[in-house]
């Protein structure tokens, strides 16, 4: 990958440095879903250049790693150090000098070609892992003594604690500057719950925890329980960030690698797609229209508030009543990548520095084309508090 994603001379023509939004926090919400999540690295360098680096990361799966590189680094180095990660696992093995030849943008003519290229590609991550990653296990778990770790994954997650490790300061991480959350489901349990620098002190297993999607990966032990990746339950941190307390006038970037819209399979292999997109997906614009609901009815009970008799301002009901009658406002902006048709099914787990390069320059596109409309820093002036964008109905140019 070159030192930029995008040549200056484009970055210079479309983007610009931006004044910081009237809002209390950034936050910046990173859903899960494998290779797919260099995505969500182009949109990060967009809001970097544009100084709209978020106060708050929040992710669940290859989301979380994603958080952890940009909360664990100083500003001047998130970029580079996302760019490392992405570099060092669609790095390949022996076979990759012929894979990039081959899927050299000069060599690559259709859809149908290129289709078969990740396909290949995918097919030597699931043989070989991926570099810096995840490696196979050998022998395989099938093989291996019941109620040992290895038994219960195909693969050795050990090589992502190393490359973690090496490039996350988890001091400067827990230090809080950032604020960060991360999503995993208790194994035993079942129950959903977020790792927060607030609250606890994240390390590489934590990160690793929110990313340990069976029977893939195992499951990560974290002070006497096991956890599992979180997209098992929600794949997005959405709801999380919007009712933590105290509530803050937020601005949200809701990075989705899943769009929940697609079109009736046609054949078995776009049916286990479609399958996986309607399964991983956070049907985002679900979650955006209730929570305008519940914002409109935290409004109208703040404005019915105001307009009580004296004699019952001091009842203890109206003191139960009264966390939930702050007004606060929120834009909700959301940036779901739109895969291509001939990625199929293998999409998150097809580690080609191609299709990394792919996916880490529609992130960038999307959200300089995003940040041209000046409305989405503004603040909503509407009943609700609340204002959506999508460039995908909202921003057409």
């Amino acid at each position: 990958m070159s030192a930029r994603v995008i040549p200056n001379r484009i970055a210079r023509k479309s983007h610009r440095q931006l004044a910081r939004p009237n809002f209390e926090c950034i936050a910046l919400l990173l859903q899960g879903g494998g290779a797919l999540g260099a995505y969500q690295a182009g949109v990060y360098e967009a809001l970097a250049e544009a100084h709209l680096a978020p106060d708050w990361v929040a992710g669940i799966s290859i989301g979380a790693v994603n958080a952890a590189l940009i909360a664990g680094n100083p500003p001047n180095a998130r970029v580079e150090k996302l760019r490392e990660f992405w570099k060092l696992v669609t790095a390949g093995g022996p076979w990759d000098g012929v894979a990039q030849l081959t899927m050299a943008p000069s060599m690559v003519r259709g859809e149908f070609l290129r289709g078969l290229l990740n396909q290949l590609s995918a097919g030597m991550a699931l043989i070989a892992g991926a570099a810096g990653f995840f490696a196979p296990r050998v022998p395989s778990a099938w093989l291996q003594s019941p109620g040992s770790i290895e038994a219960t994954s195909y693969y050795d997650t050990a090589p992502l604690k190393a490359t973690l490790e090496r490039l996350v300061d988890f001091d400067r991480l827990n230090a809080g500057e950032t604020r960060l959350s991360i999503g995993a489901v208790n194994v035993t349990s079942g129950n959903f719950l977020y790792f927060d620098n607030a609250t606890h002190t994240i390390g590489a297993e934590h990160v690793m925890a929110s990313g340990a999607l069976p029977p893939g990966f195992p499951a990560v032990e974290i002070e006497g329980e096991f956890y599992w990746d979180g997209g098992l339950v929600s794949n997005t941190p959405l709801q999380w960030v919007l009712e933590s307390e105290p509530r803050r006038d937020t601005l949200a970037f809701q990075v989705d690698l899943w769009s929940a819209r697609g079109t009736l399979p046609r054949t078995m292999l776009e049916v286990m797609t479609r399958q996986k997109e309607i399964q991983f997906s956070s049907r985002t614009r679900n979650n955006s229209d209730r929570f305008k609901y519940t914002q409109r009815l935290r409004n109208a009970l703040a404005s019915l508030v105001q307009k009580l008799p004296d004699e019952l301002r001091g009842s203890p009901e109206l003191a139960m009543l009264k966390p939930y009658t702050q007004t606060k406002a929120y834009n909700l902006i959301q940036l779901i990548y739109h895969a291509k048709q001939y990625e199929g099914d293998s999409k998150d787990y097809e580690f080609s520095r191609l299709s990394m390069e792919d996916h880490w320059r529609a992130g960038y596109h999307d959200t300089v084309r995003t940040l041209r409309h000046p409305e989405v820093l503004e603040r909503p002036n509407n009943l609700e508090g609340v204002r959506t964008f999508d460039l995908a109905q909202n921003g057409r140019e």
